[in-house]
């Protein structure tokens, strides 16, 4: 498996239609839709799943004048919410002649986070068509995955939580050895880093896209709480010690850089998951949520640092994160085969 910011042939998403996701608050979302999508597409094709076409000739009424027609293909694949990421196909690479034969669709078991939001039986058949629409192969593991429970550095390692993966409304009947050679023989990794607890309001059972990214081989970025008295701060601590303790096989410590987390964002009293950790790495851009806080600008500079080639759009988030995820959560990318 490709690390994310290796060249993309394209970035795939589900276009949000489910209002009960966002309660009271879908009308904000599709223009933020609609300004991540303007970003991605300078630099490359963005690929979007819509019910039908009607919804499609919405879809294309919102992007019209903003996002250049050539650079959208339209898919009319239905799913059941929007995360993309999370019941849309993770895409490897391995040897081949032709683009065809370099590609493969890896359609992995998807329970909608542990059967908490029926139904999925859209979202769990998207990764075929996925397939089928490249023309590359499809392959199917018997295993519940979601692309937001893992993040590779592209040359050996993934990193996950304990939480989710080890999470007995995932793969019951599957202990950790069971799951890290399933991990391994599909996605190519040697090394599988684990981290513990995810953040407050995490409705996916501790989604390491919500905690710590690999920025390059040899670097992550994490989230740390600097108060106390949050609830976040203890687990966020703990990750942040596990990963100091960690190796690369050449015996070299991760680099680790540290992002704030925002202030707590609630609504109607319920704490959001949100975290700058969301981030989705573009060819061009990196998307990075922000929240309307004092840690927006700092944390947007941290990143362009680790993405010196790209430009760090920071786009407001605090009502699209009602959806329990934001920008990494919505987008699949598609690498250059």
């Amino acid at each position: 498996m490709p690390a994310e910011w290796t060249p993309h042939q394209a970035t795939w998403i589900s276009w949000p239609h489910k209002r009960a996701s966002w309660p009271g608050k879908f009308e904000p979302v599709e223009p933020v839709m609609v300004r991540a999508v303007a970003a991605i597409a300078t630099g490359e094709f963005v690929r979007i799943n819509v019910l039908d076409e009607r919804h499609q000739n919405h879809v294309q009424s919102l992007l019209d004048g903003k996002v250049r027609a050539e650079n959208i293909v339209f898919h009319r694949f239905p799913s059941n919410d929007a995360w993309c990421r999370d019941h849309g196909a993770i895409f490897v690479t391995r040897p081949g002649d032709a683009p065809a034969e370099r590609a493969l669709a890896l359609n992995f078991r998807f329970n909608a986070w542990g059967n908490k939001y029926p139904p999925f039986d859209l979202d769990d058949a998207i990764p075929p068509q996925m397939a089928e629409a490249l023309d590359v192969a499809c392959f199917s593991v018997d295993m519940v995955l979601e692309g937001g429970s893992i993040d590779v550095n592209g040359s050996g390692a993934l990193l996950t939580t304990e939480q989710c993966l080890l999470h007995p409304n995932r793969n019951p009947q599957l202990d950790k050895s069971a799951i890290e050679r399933n991990l391994r023989d599909t996605l190519g990794v040697r090394q599988i880093f684990w981290l513990g607890e995810g953040i407050v309001g995490d409705d996916t059972d501790g989604h390491i896209d919500d905690l710590t990214r690999f920025v390059a081989a040899d670097t992550v970025v994490t989230v740390i709480e600097a108060d106390r008295g949050d609830e976040n701060y203890q687990p966020l601590a703990e990750n942040r010690e596990r990963l100091a303790g960690l190796r690369l096989e050449d015996g070299r410590p991760l680099r680790i850089i540290e992002l704030a987390m925002p202030r707590p964002v609630e609504y109607k009293g319920d704490r959001l998951p949100a975290s700058y950790a969301n981030f989705y790495i573009g060819n061009r851009v990196v998307l990075m949520p922000s929240f309307k806080d004092a840690a927006d600008e700092p944390n947007r500079k941290i990143l362009a640092k680790c993405f010196p080639g790209r430009e760090v759009v920071a786009i407001d988030c605090t009502d699209l994160v009602l959806g329990l995820g934001t920008f990494h959560c919505l987008t699949q990318q598609v690498p250059v085969f």
